[in-house]
């Protein structure tokens, strides 16, 4: 039965990260001997169509490449996909979204603000990275002892208590908010060498998990990228 994945987030094929999720979607697919369509969904027609957008696409895929054009939209959509158990994917942007919706909608920090559209906000759950993560390769630790590993989605997909990962992101969780979002039920399962957030999970979702990584950048068609596989793999 052929699956289709809603890619949010506003393409550009100059933007590798845009690039990259097309193929890597195809990469794994093909691994899985899967039939998957991707389309992608301007954050500017969310809402214009959101009942048939949230029954059309059997998950979605929060993209890289923020500003959005509408940031509301997409927590919208992204809270529907929390509430309804819809497999989401979320990186780059797509985590930091993910994590303001969270902060608003169960947290209750109603004014949770992400730097790139309010740098001046009072609550800024997502702020400016003191180093740019732009264009790195580094080290995540996956972390085993916060969920039991048969509990966590991640650990399974990676099978690994390390990874190395690339990154394409100037934005990232605000330290100051870590503990709540991960005490709340938004499990920080992979961080980096200062213990800071680069995976989050929600053990009780199908598939719910963002990085503030790029996976899709590390992907082949001779060895997709494991998070990509899991995604398709729950649709």
């Amino acid at each position: 039965m052929k699956k289709t994945i809603g890619i949010i987030g506003e393409y550009n094929p100059e933007f590798p990260p845009h690039t990259a999720t097309n193929e890597a979607i195809q990469h794994a697919a093909k691994k899985l001997d899967l039939v998957v369509d991707f389309e992608w969904v301007s954050t500017e027609s969310i809402l214009s169509d959101f009942g048939s957008l949230v029954t059309k696409y059997n998950g979605f895929w929060i993209a890289p490449g923020s500003p959005y054009k509408n940031m509301g939209a997409t927590l919208e959509l992204i809270q529907y996909a929390r509430l309804h158990n819809i497999p989401t994917l979320g990186t780059c942007g797509g985590f930091q979204h993910m994590v303001i919706e969270f902060a608003r909608n169960v947290l209750g920090i109603t004014d949770a603000e992400h730097a790139e559209y309010d740098p001046y906000a009072s609550r800024l759950v997502v702020n400016h990275l003191t180093c740019s993560l732009a264009g790195q390769t580094l080290k995540i630790s996956l972390k085993t002892e916060v969920l039991p590993q048969h509990k966590s989605l991640v650990y399974q997909l990676y099978n690994e208590t390390e990874a190395i990962e690339k990154y394409y992101c100037n934005f990232g969780l605000n330290p100051a908010y870590q503990a709540q979002l991960h005490q709340a039920g938004f499990k920080v399962v992979g961080t980096d060498e200062t213990d800071e957030a680069r995976i989050m999970e929600l053990p009780a979702h199908r598939f719910y998990i963002a990085t503030l990584f790029v996976p899709q950048n590390s992907s082949t068609f001779e060895k997709p990228h494991p998070l990509v596989s899991g995604f398709l793999s729950k649709l």
